[in-house]
């Protein structure tokens, strides 16, 4: 009976070493010859085969199309070979979601991009018809130079848990944490050219398309820190963020770690916490004057600081930091150096100052936001997700500041320079000594009398 228990055991254990030694199981979604097994949804661009590949062609008047997957997929690894004719844009759906009760069937969820224009964002993620742009590749240099234009290009995407890494020809494109849509149909994207007809018959490709499902996280490939990695989750940190020596500023629950700009506690009103969303009330447009700035307790100097925003129509507020909260003794706002918050199209503001610089995520009445430098589209040089959630970021080293918004660099900056101090003696500041010299301040969420909310409050203390 022992001799027959041990051969049960050996045998067994051979088996397994024989599945684990067998290699990864690799499905093919393209029989490469004919469409089986996809379906095409949205707009009316034609899909075919061609010598082993499916090519999608530009249709003047459709809208975007897709052709998915029958199929939905949760977590996976997934490879392909992509190319498309000059400027035509493209993209492979992942992880998305076609259903008529939502949107009239409209496709919307996350995209791996394939984009031959200038910015060369090629292996980013969009989130189609919802979030929009969630990695663009203006911080990751590497991956922009890696596209190969009217060529085959190697995509390699893995989405295991909440988490999703891109892959564009062996070089590390895309990394983001989010949780929006654990699973969903793959598509293949034809962009709609309206009525361009300059782009008419142009063509993206499709060739050598597998997806592994069984054990994915068995053939992940290693972590590693080369390239950024963004965030989405909700007043969160993800592992890495806290191994990097990121904390939240606010817990999205609590009022701790802040209070009013003049004041020892938390304002009584003018403020609200709902469902993780942290929010200034409506008042009658005045400076500090319904429940007032808030502050943190604590000051910093350099930092870097990531705030998610929502405006409504015609709204205005500001994060503000390095402030002296006992500088301002008369009405009005706290003195310090301010990301502006603004609704350009609707608020008077965006159209004072000078040369653009009291518009959003401007350094406020000294430096106008600009993309133009970072991201070459002259058509779009801040990106916006209007009256969506948008994400601010400020970066402070060593007297050396930057603005981002969307994860763009819009603004950049020496302060306590001679060139600082001659901006400042042109601007509403100048009355206010060594404005924006401080070591450390405060950081400051603007009551601007209008409703704005914010979330995912988070800091990298560069001090330490």
């Amino acid at each position: 009976m022992r001799i027959k228990t041990i051969a049960t055991v050996c045998l067994l254990a051979m088996a397994l070493l024989l599945s684990c030694s067998s290699g990864p199981e690799w499905t093919p979604l393209f029989n490469g010859t004919d469409l089986t097994g996809w379906t095409l949804v949205n707009g009316s661009a034609e899909y075919k085969t061609e010598d082993g590949a499916i090519v999608g062609v530009a249709t003047p008047g459709s809208p975007n199309s897709f052709l998915a997957t029958d199929s939905g997929y949760g977590d996976f690894i997934l490879e392909y070979e992509a190319r498309t004719d000059r400027d035509l844009n493209s993209g492979v759906q992942i992880r998305s979601i076609s259903d008529p009760d939502i949107n009239n069937g409209r496709v919307h969820g996350y995209q791996i991009e394939l984009d031959p224009s200038a910015r060369a964002w090629t292996g980013g993620i969009y989130d189609e018809a919802r979030r929009g742009w969630l990695y663009n590749l203006e911080c990751n240099p590497p991956a922009k130079a890696a596209y190969k234009p009217e060529e085959w290009n190697r995509f390699r995407v893995e989405a295991i848990g909440n988490r999703i890494r891109v892959w564009l020809n062996g070089v590390p494109a895309a990394d983001i944490v989010d949780e929006m849509t654990p699973a969903g149909i793959i598509a293949l994207q034809v962009h709609g050219i309206g009525g361009n007809t300059e782009l008419a018959g142009r063509t993206a490709e499709f060739r050598n398309i597998r997806i592994l499902t069984r054990h994915p996280e068995r053939y992940r490939l290693p972590d590693t820190r080369d390239i950024p990695q963004v965030s989405w989750l909700d007043n969160r940190l993800t592992q890495r963020e806290t191994d990097e020596g990121w904390q939240l500023l606010w817990d999205g629950k609590t009022t701790n770690g802040w209070r009013g700009a003049r004041l020892d506690h938390f304002p009584e009103q003018g403020w609200t916490i709902d469902d993780g969303v942290l929010t200034v009330q409506a008042g009658e447009g005045a400076e500090s004057a319904n429940g007032g700035d808030i502050v943190t307790v604590d000051q910093y100097g350099s930092f870097e600081l990531e705030v998610d925003f929502k405006i409504t129509k015609g709204a205005n507020s500001g994060i503000k930091y390095f402030v002296d909260c006992g500088l301002n003794k008369g009405p009005g706002s706290a003195i310090g150096c301010e990301y502006q918050i603004l609704d350009d199209e609707y608020h008077p503001d965006a159209l004072m100052g000078k040369n653009g610089n009291r518009t959003l995520g401007s350094l406020y009445d000294l430096i106008p936001a600009n993309a133009l430098r970072w991201a070459p589209d002259e058509s779009t040089p801040k990106r916006t997700n209007g009256y969506g959630w948008n994400r601010a970021k400020i970066v402070s080293r060593d007297g050396h500041v930057e603005h981002y918004l969307n994860n763009i660099k819009i603004v950049e900056y020496e302060r306590g320079t001679p060139e600082w101090r001659e901006l400042v003696a042109g601007s509403k500041y100048r009355d206010w000594p060594g404005f924006g010299e401080l070591e450390k301040g405060n950081i400051l969420l603007q009551d601007h009398g209008n409703e704005v909310s914010f979330k995912n409050i988070k800091i990298k203390n560069l001090d330490k």
